[in-house]
């Protein structure tokens, strides 16, 4: 199977550089998937789960709250919000996080940014709950 380059930067740090066969992404029309000879994209990403297969066919999984990607001569450089490992996950964390969504969606202001902010809250909570559970 041939090889891929892929970079992925975060805002504080470089997170992950090394040679792949694939990986997987959520991007904001859906999930899909770069291996070798991967067409030319630019893309956004939404917040989910990013799966990379390595060299050894071992399987890494990460979350991410959104990002970029751009694809370009078998190179993939993803600058992610965050890229987070399923043991960096703090289950009580995105619990309470989640719970607290919920109860700001349910009270029904009229003010469509705190709904907007409190659907993205939730949705990253619940990212990083289904994440957790591949420990």
């Amino acid at each position: 199977m041939k090889e891929i380059q892929l970079e992925v930067i975060t805002p504080s740090k470089a997170a992950f550089s090394g040679m792949v066969y694939s990986v997987t992404l959520p991007g904001s029309l859906g999930n899909f998937q770069v291996l070798y000879n991967h067409a030319p994209i630019l893309s956004a990403l939404d917040i989910g789960i990013i799966k990379i297969v390595g060299v050894d066919n071992k399987e890494m999984v990460f979350a991410t709250s959104g990002g970029t990607v751009e694809v370009l001569n078998n190179k993939v450089v993803v600058l992610a919000e965050t890229f987070e490992k399923p043991e960096e996950i703090d289950r009580k964390r995105a619990e309470d996080a989640k719970k607290r969504a919920k109860e700001r969606l349910a009270k029904k202001t009229d003010e469509i940014v705190d709904e907007m902010r409190a659907e993205m809250s939730l949705k990253r909570a619940i990212n990083r709950l289904n994440l957790s559970e591949y420990k």
